[in-house]
């Protein structure tokens, strides 16, 4: 089912604002199945400065947060109700692995889907994709709180 979320639907569900704030598009949305989600990166992002000038390459952090803020995303939309004035908290990172540099100019696609959930707790796969060529890969895990 495609269930496409614009850039204001996605700040009424999490918190993160500029700069922080690495989510420009849901393009689908399963709840409790999968996420996917687009960063369009462009050499205005203030990370550039410094990583790096002469030749800009996304920091793989980022790409892991950007990762989390779509299943945060994933996870708000998945539960029962309204997630009122909770917030979804990043617990663990597994098995990252970065495997070709995101420029600006790309567009990065990020596919998380829902590995074990119970109560409170998601456990999730996420892959960041430009022009679907895997990127980056990560197993992760957040809670409600």
């Amino acid at each position: 089912m495609k269930n496409v979320l614009d850039i204001l639907d996605i700040k009424k569900i999490i918190p993160h604002r500029y700069p922080f704030l690495l989510l420009d598009k849901i393009t689908e949305l399963e709840p409790a199945k999968k996420i996917i989600a687009l960063k369009n990166v462009t050499i205005n992002e203030n990370f550039f400065n410094g990583h790096f000038p002469e030749k800009p390459v996304m920091p793989g952090v980022l790409i892991i947060e950007a990762m989390a803020q779509a299943a945060a995303v994933f996870a708000a939309k998945s539960v029962d109700g309204d997630i009122g004035d909770k917030i979804i908290y990043f617990m663990s990172i597994e098995n990252a692995h970065f495997r070709k540099p995101v420029v600006p100019g790309d567009s990065l696609y990020l596919h998380v889907e829902q590995v074990q959930a119970r109560r409170n707790v998601w456990k999730m796969s996420g892959e960041a994709k430009v022009d679907g060529i895997r990127v980056a890969d990560a197993l992760f895990s957040a809670m409600l709180a």
